[in-house]
């Protein structure tokens, strides 16, 4: 693993390439974002001591959609794929870390998608709210209302209500 310390708004990757690392935050905020008609969506969040990558490119070695954006002046450690691979073939015992790393990014993506087909946008708003609770503090509101699926006038109507 690389330890390295970059300053917020820098890019860790940037869509139409192949990812090749996986970073782990230590200090910092990051997220995940594409664009959609020429919109700036926000797919994932990642705070001190979670990970982020791209992680169907950084698999499947295939170019990837989405950009990585440190928010936050921000430290990590990342290791490359192939040091990856090889660290597995000589150390099989770290499969298990492995598995542990994409079942957590498994369940990730399948709590994402069933909120948002099975939750309202106040229950979305209120479950990243529960997860991350300096998160709107910490970053511009735009992304938050493009992470849950709405306008930024409606996230305001739903802080409103409180």
């Amino acid at each position: 693993m690389t330890f390295q310390e970059f300053p917020s708004k820098h890019l860790l990757h940037r869509e139409g390439t192949i990812c090749n690392q996986f970073f782990i935050l230590h200090k910092g905020l990051a997220r995940a974002f594409y664009y959609k008609d020429a919109k700036d969506i926000t797919a994932h969040f990642a705070i001190e001591n979670t990970t982020i990558t791209a992680i169907d490119s950084f698999i499947q070695r295939k170019k990837s959609r989405y950009n990585i954006e440190l928010l936050e002046d921000t430290s990590l450690s990342y290791v490359n794929y192939y040091d990856w691979i090889k660290l597995l073939e000589d150390k099989p015992h770290y499969e298990k870390y492995a598995r542990i790393f994409l079942e957590n990014i498994y369940i990730d993506i399948a709590e994402r998608i069933e909120d948002l087909l099975f939750h309202s946008a106040k229950e979305r708003y209120v479950k990243l709210n529960n997860k991350f609770p300096s998160l709107q503090q910490r970053v511009n509101l735009g992304y938050i209302a493009s992470y849950i699926g709405i306008t930024q006038e409606t996230l305001s109507r739903i802080r409103a209500e409180k």
